[in-house]
């Protein structure tokens, strides 16, 4: 099975061009209603590519973790959006190693387009370590790619029942999902985004209690 991540890793620098001319507001316009005020509040950015959302959410004033495993979209990131309150992690789901040794609990955590690259069977996993990785009060920001993978890059349908089973299993709320269409106009290419939130009423020590490795 090829990894995902070699095939980023492996054109890097055509992803890097592509993502940079996108407008991250019109990316994620879906989710602009649900990020919180960003001073004082920490974002877990897990798929940073290349560093254009870390650096819109430092804009926003949001300090960031941005976690991306494929070394030359990694290096690119830190070289194109240098600023000490991203922190890049070389790290990867479903078990999310590094970023737990932190020690840190995020405000938002944005996956945009990386669940559909983790297998099926490992999404379970992945999504648990994700939800308890989130502060009470928090958000999870999720966008997937719908339709045909690349042969470097697969990927595995997502549907809206897994992630809204998932968020149940996990204590979140599903609070919005839309479809989007794909910016890089891509005819065969559509985006479904999901918001969810953990409530802060005590149920957040749930996913907690769940996030085995």
């Amino acid at each position: 099975m090829t990894d995902p991540v070699r095939g980023y890793d492996e054109r890097a620098a055509v992803f890097v061009h592509q993502y940079e001319q996108l407008d991250p507001e019109s990316v994620h316009g879906s989710f602009l209603d649900y990020l919180p005020e960003g001073a004082g509040r920490l974002v877990l950015d897990i798929g940073a590519g290349s560093g254009r959302d870390a650096a819109w959410l430092r804009r926003k004033g949001f300090e960031v973790v941005a976690v991306e495993p494929s070394p030359g979209m990694r290096i690119a990131g830190q070289s194109l959006h240098p600023d000490p309150l991203i922190r890049w992690v070389d790290d990867r789901l479903p078990s999310l190693a590094a970023t737990y040794r932190l020690g840190l609990a995020f405000d938002v955590i944005l996956l945009s387009g990386g669940l559909m690259h983790v297998t099926p069977g490992d999404r379970p996993r992945a999504f648990r370590k994700v939800a308890s990785l989130l502060k009470p009060g928090g958000v999870l920001l999720i966008s997937v790619r719908d339709g045909a993978g690349e042969s470097d890059r697969p990927i595995w349908p997502v549907s809206r029942g897994e992630v809204e089973g998932y968020a149940r299993t996990q204590g979140l709320n599903v609070v919005r999902i839309a479809s989007n269409p794909d910016l890089q106009g891509r005819a065969a290419a559509t985006w479904t985004t999901f918001v969810l939130s953990l409530p802060d009423d005590g149920a957040g020590a749930l996913p907690l209690l769940l996030a085995s490795s």
